[in-house]
């Protein structure tokens, strides 16, 4: 399990490694054998009229899932604290589901696609002055329920998958006022305009 630090207006030091290594890892440990990699994003935003903004991040790369969590606060150790604690409801969470699944493909075996281990390969990044970040992910097709729970564990409030129908990359994202919607590409007949489609908000 490979765990980088990154750090955005402020200085990395050994003091907070090393607490950022006991917090996560212990979040994590239960789980060691499944995930690839754990990114972990601090940062200080610096506001004159407030007390400084101090933000922990997570991103785990769990066999095929990504798990997300942010967590804010004046103090970054307590950020640390309460993102750690996220990330390990959601482990607790996803493990649940994968046994719940496990147990359905007693009954009826449904063919999974393949776990792509390295995100990367051999592509060497690079990355533009202005962009903060870029990150590569994954995108085995998956149907819209299975990118329903993704949404849930990345704390965001859309997700872009490869839909399992269609071949054709997908953004499901909450809706205002309730429920959930799928944006899709229009076929090509029908010009080049996207459409969606609500979703019934799911029950869990």
């Amino acid at each position: 399990m490979r765990l980088v630090i990154h750090g955005k207006n402020i200085d990395i030091t050994d003091g907070i490694r090393s607490y950022v290594n006991q917090k996560i890892e212990r979040a994590a440990s239960h789980f060691q054998n499944v995930i690839n990699e754990i990114d972990v994003h601090l940062s200080v935003a610096r506001n004159r009229s407030t007390a400084p903004k101090q933000t922990a991040e997570v991103t785990l790369f769990v066999n095929g899932s990504v798990i997300r969590a942010e967590e804010s606060s004046e103090n970054l150790y307590a950020s640390i604290d309460l993102v750690a604690d996220k990330i390990a409801r959601k482990l607790r969470k996803l493990k649940e589901k994968r046994q719940d699944k496990a147990r359905t493909k007693e009954v009826a075996t449904v063919a999974e696609a393949p776990v792509v281990a390295d995100l990367v390969g051999d592509r060497t990044p690079q990355l533009p002055e202005q962009v903060v970040r870029m990150k590569y992910f994954a995108m085995p097709p998956m149907t819209i329920q299975e990118a329903l729970e993704h949404l849930e564990m990345v704390d965001h409030d859309f997700y872009v998958f490869r839909n399992q129908e269609t071949g054709e990359i997908n953004v499901v994202y909450e809706r205002n006022h309730g429920g959930f919607g799928v944006i899709q590409p229009r076929p090509a007949s029908g010009g080049n305009h996207h459409h969606h489609k609500a979703v019934a908000k799911s029950a869990h």
